[in-house]
């Protein structure tokens, strides 16, 4: 094994993520303000996942006063705090951009059924 593959072996250890494609995910990110570090909430449905190693991202979309947000946050970062799964939705494709022409009632997804292996 080489070096690279060895340091992103002990980046992803013990880190595993309990979210796909289509949940509704509340982010906790470290920001820092000065000296002072907070923690600030990204609340959003997630819209893909990038599965690369210990490079892997996934992206958050919202709406906000009407305007769509879109964060990328890497998933082995030590910036994120936690993330945590509001809302499960069934959904039948990897990728969600089809959210970014869509607004309203045209924006929803289905909830995922309860007994669902997901």
């Amino acid at each position: 094994m080489n070096m690279i593959d060895q340091i992103d072996s002990e980046t992803i250890q013990g880190k595993t993520t309990t979210f796909i494609v289509g949940d509704d995910v509340r982010v906790h990110v470290k920001i820092k303000d000065g000296e002072k570090v907070r923690i600030q909430v990204f609340e959003g449905t997630v819209i893909a996942m990038k599965n690369a190693g210990a490079s892997a991202t996934f992206t958050v979309r919202k709406m906000s006063f009407g305007v769509g947000v879109e964060r990328i946050f890497p998933v082995y970062s030590p910036i994120i705090e936690k993330v945590e799964v509001k809302v499960r939705h069934s959904v039948r494709r990897a990728k969600l951009y089809f959210l970014r022409e869509r607004s309203g009632k045209s924006a929803r997804l289905k909830d995922a059924p309860y007994n669902s292996n997901r």
